[in-house]
């Protein structure tokens, strides 16, 4: 045996074997990341895009509370108001059935006076307004047509004579005024 065999073995040559080893394609360990990056991007954008929708809701949700609780304090008094209406009806029409000049009647009738300049100005503070819209065209939103005239002296639809006030809640229609409107 030759030395070279005894230091290298037997059958082999001086110079030692290179294996082959396939490395992976240079691509595929960069795609990898950029792709979790990718998903991960898209997942923050999904969860920025709920985020502002949610904030969003909530805001609106805020501002229409705010708006019924406004509301709610703004027409508590409805029912009531309602309730006083015939009241005040009845009063204006004792006032002006007592048109006789008799001392005894003019003291109920300047009693009965004054109690209603009292709840005409606790109705305006609390927002109540009365409908009187004699000579004010017709406006199906807050008058009812009771009946029908014709009228030459003035235009078509407009409001002749009121039979009953109608009255405002802070704008809101508590009653329409039930009126006669002249005939076109």
């Amino acid at each position: 045996m030759s030395e070279e065999e005894l230091t290298n073995g037997p059958g082999t040559d001086a110079q030692p074997e290179l294996l082959e080893v396939e490395a992976p394609p240079a691509e595929a360990p960069a795609a990898e990341p950029d792709r979790a990056l990718l998903e991960a991007q898209q997942q923050a954008s999904d969860n920025w895009e709920r985020f502002v929708r949610a904030q969003a809701e909530m805001e609106n949700l805020r501002r229409r509370m705010e708006k019924d609780l406004q509301n709610a304090h703004k027409y508590a008094l409805e029912k009531f108001a309602k309730e006083l209406l015939p009241v005040m009806d009845s009063l204006e029409l004792g006032i002006a059935a007592s048109s006789a000049d008799t001392p005894d009647v003019a003291k109920l009738r300047e009693g009965a006076e004054l109690t209603l300049k009292q709840f005409q100005s606790v109705f305006e503070k609390f927002g109540i307004l009365a409908i009187d819209p004699v000579g004010e065209k017709f406006n199906p939103e807050r008058h009812q047509a009771m009946a029908l005239e014709p009228a030459e002296s003035v235009e078509p639809n407009t409001v002749l004579k009121v039979f009953q006030k109608g009255y405002l809640l802070n704008d809101r229609l508590l009653r329409p005024a039930l009126v006669v409107v002249a005939q076109a």
